[in-house]
């Protein structure tokens, strides 16, 4: 009998997506407190809440051999999770079976420099890093505590690791729209894309979120003026549509949750590091996969809710910003979730 035809049945939800891009949040905890992501003072999970690397391990090998081929690890900060290195290794088994295509992650750099080797070593190819601002002053202040001479550090220890890199920058208005360009060249400068993101309604910030707004259709605008922008087919599996730079040489990807979603070709789930699955980044509905997991050492359980949770997955996501009460659209934050 061949392999085809023993393989489960993929996951489809109720619109014939086909779901084979899972983010995965190791720990809701990070090292920084983004103004757009955190409040100040986060209460974090207990630990005894969050899921094992060894459940984390029987969980993602579950969604890979029901049709994921992406993986994503994501936090708060994924590699402030201790032994995180030895998940990444475990999962680096499927990318060697070929079952996986691809093992990535998330992060905000701040530990790149430790980590990078060991990421490259384990199969990881490529990273998004998190960067808002290239004014060291004005990255304290928007990470609240941190170092941005460190995650440049970070960034080149990747680079020379042999990872390649998009840089992930929030657009955020009256803070970093004017440095939008000299982020883009300095990115295109070192052979990485850079993926622009709007700020999304997500969790109760120390803020007026409806401040901080920026609609990327304006920016793009901004840049095609500077610019010769060539929209371009490049796809990494996620939401970003891209245009090719003729001046410097390299991508810009547009992230736009709010001013035209991408739901209708949706790929993608997300669980929480307390095993909540979330069927989409907009949306409250969610299934417990903790508790399947912890029933039994057969994997049958699990399964089966994860099964059942896909036949849930919503049409799209109800994003808008409140301008009236400036109350997020999902209260849960963002690092709550994954990034």
């Amino acid at each position: 009998m061949s392999l085809a035809a023993v393989a489960p049945a993929p996951l489809i939800d109720p619109f014939q997506r086909a779901i084979s891009y899972l983010r995965v949040s190791v720990t809701d905890r990070c090292d920084f407190r983004c103004v757009y992501c955190m409040s100040e003072h986060m209460q974090f999970l207990p630990k005894r809440e969050l899921l094992t690397l060894e459940e984390l391990d029987r969980l993602c090998s579950s969604f890979i051999t029901l049709g994921v081929k992406k993986l994503r690890l994501t936090g708060g900060e994924p590699l402030v999770r201790r032994d995180l290195m030895t998940l990444i290794r475990s999962l680096g088994r499927h990318l060697e079976s070929g079952a996986l295509e691809e093992l990535t992650l998330t992060t905000n750099g701040s530990q790149l420099e430790t980590h990078a080797r060991d990421l490259f070593a384990a199969g990881v190819r490529r990273i998004n890093v998190s960067i808002d601002t290239l004014d060291p002053d004005k990255f304290r202040e928007i990470t609240r505590r941190g170092d941005l001479a460190q995650v440049i550090r970070g960034v080149d220890a990747a680079l020379a690791a042999g990872l390649k890199i998009k840089i992930n920058t929030v657009a955020l208005r009256g803070v970093n729209e004017d440095e939008i360009p000299s982020i883009a060249e300095w990115s295109h400068a070192r052979g990485m894309d850079l993926s622009l993101i709007e700020t999304m309604p997500l969790g109760d910030i120390d803020g007026d979120r409806t401040d901080q707004y920026l609609p990327l259709s304006l920016v793009k605008a901004r840049l095609a003026q500077r610019w010769t922008l060539n929209e371009s087919a490049y796809r990494t599996g996620g939401p970003a549509r891209y245009v090719s730079v003729a001046e410097t040489g390299g991508r810009i990807g547009f992230i736009t949750p709010m001013t035209h979603n991408f739901c209708e070709s949706c790929n993608r789930v997300r669980v929480t590091c307390t095993g909540t699955l979330y069927m989409c980044l907009g949306q409250d509905d969610a299934a417990d996969l903790r508790a399947p997991l912890r029933a039994s050492e057969d994997d049958g359980k699990l399964v089966e809710a994860i099964r059942e949770a896909i036949r849930r997955k919503p049409k799209g996501h109800d994003f808008i910003i409140d301008r009236r009460n400036a109350k997020p659209a999902v209260a849960r934050h963002m690092s709550t979730t994954g990034g």
